[in-house]
């Protein structure tokens, strides 16, 4: 039995305004060519398709068609896809009875029966290999909101609740198990002492519970196909336990991920391996900076220039980071026109001040009353700048200064 575990591809999502569109397309026709070479038996998408709940068309058509896809060039192919935070539960599902028909499974939600049991029928999927014959069973684990494990007849305990889906399932699972059948969950959650990217990832903080314990999931699991981390990991450096992280860098936070698919190969109901496939990135990502402006002009002016030839939708996106003594009102316009002919595509302008450190040494209490407002001005200005405000500077706020007076003293 051979698997891809896959999660994050936060289909339809924009860069500071910019889609990614491209890179998306040119990573599930990576997929496909990976699922046509390496021939596994089943695919599974641990949540987070979309980037939203209301994803644009375009990235739903890129989902459909990939499917389509995949099981036109491999029929007995399984696909497994859970939704993940981002992801709307309902909108996974809606088309579910169509992608069955693709030996496709969609799970959005839970859903409790009148006895309070968990409905683990449609959580539990056999795997089959290329003979036909079921060698594993999936248990799909969506991200568990808490209107789904809590209520009247649930309790109130979001973790209580969480625990309780993960041992009624895995008891179901365990009871159709077979001798040499492997079990495999899929979840998307945020587990306990995963690393957390910058700035692309929403905190899952609640009921006070913000990262779930390695132990829900019972050793009679032999692999944990997870999503929601971005960067490729084991969970307490369990084997068993991985999340595969995102396809594509999500932010420039996730320049340096490791961006790849999981190989996950057993014997019978036991893990034999897990291979990394590296991810080709079609767009890079590209960082100048932080550092002065004078440096940062001088690094642009070494990009390389256009070339007609190339194909314009592979231009690296660019961020510029820029260390400021003063205001710089043109700050834009100057680093525009350095980039103008350049063969990358800027996206942002991020300015940082060389104001004071922590380690810069100075008075610890100010007594106010002894300090004139152009001496407030001077401290505040060399704070946020580094340097002294000059002259023409000082000139300007006690030109300000004056009209604030003078309007305080009018009746």
């Amino acid at each position: 039995m051979r698997l891809f575990h896959t999660s994050d591809w936060h289909l339809g999502q924009s860069l500071h305004g910019q889609e990614r569109d491209f890179e998306h397309a040119c990573f599930l026709e990576w997929l496909l060519g990976q699922l046509h070479l390496r021939q596994p038996d089943a695919l599974l998408i641990a949540g987070d398709v979309f980037d939203t709940v209301n994803p644009p068309v375009k990235a739903q058509e890129r989902l459909y068609d990939f499917i389509v896809r995949a099981h036109e060039q491999q029929p007995k192919l399984d696909i497994v896809m859970i939704a993940g935070n981002h992801d709307s539960g309902s909108r996974i599902e809606l088309p579910a009875p169509l992608m069955r028909r693709l030996r496709t499974h969609a799970l959005g939600r839970v859903h409790w029966l009148d006895d309070g049991q968990l409905d683990v029928e449609r959580l539990l999927i056999p795997l089959t290999n290329a003979r036909g014959k079921v060698t594993a069973w999936c248990l799909a684990l969506p991200f568990l909101r808490p209107a789904e494990v809590t209520g009247l007849q649930l309790g109130d305990d979001y973790l209580q609740g969480i625990t309780r889906v993960h041992q009624q399932l895995i008891a179901a699972a365990q009871a159709r198990q077979r001798k040499d059948q492997a079990l495999i969950a899929i979840s998307h959650a945020h587990m306990a002492g995963g690393a957390v990217s910058e700035d692309s990832e929403r905190s899952l903080i609640i009921g006070n519970a913000e990262a779930l314990p390695a132990k829900l999931f019972d050793k009679a699991i032999s692999y944990v196909a997870l999503g929601h981390l971005h960067k490729p990991q084991k969970v307490n450096r369990e084997e068993r336990i991985r999340y595969s992280g995102s396809p594509i860098p999500l932010s420039f936070a996730e320049v340096n991920y490791p961006h790849q698919v999981l190989e996950v190969t057993f014997d019978g109901a036991a893990l034999a391996s897990v291979e990394a496939r590296p991810v080709p990135r079609a767009v890079p990502l590209q960082r100048i900076g932080p550092a002065p402006l004078d440096e940062v002009l001088t690094q642009l002016a070494d990009l390389p220039v256009v070339d007609l030839l190339d194909d314009p939708n592979r231009q690296p996106w660019l961020e510029v980071r820029v260390v400021l003594n003063e205001p710089q009102p043109d700050l834009r316009q100057q680093i525009e026109t350095a980039l103008h002919e350049k063969a990358v595509r800027l996206i942002r302008i991020g300015a940082e001040y060389a104001g004071r450190t922590a380690d810069d040494e100075g008075p610890a209490f100010v007594e106010l009353a002894q300090m004139t407002p152009q001496d407030l001005f001077s401290r505040a200005w060399a704070q946020a700048y580094g340097d002294p405000a000059d002259e023409q500077t000082l000139a300007d706020f006690a030109l300000l200064l004056q009209d604030v007076q003078h309007e305080e003293e009018q009746p």
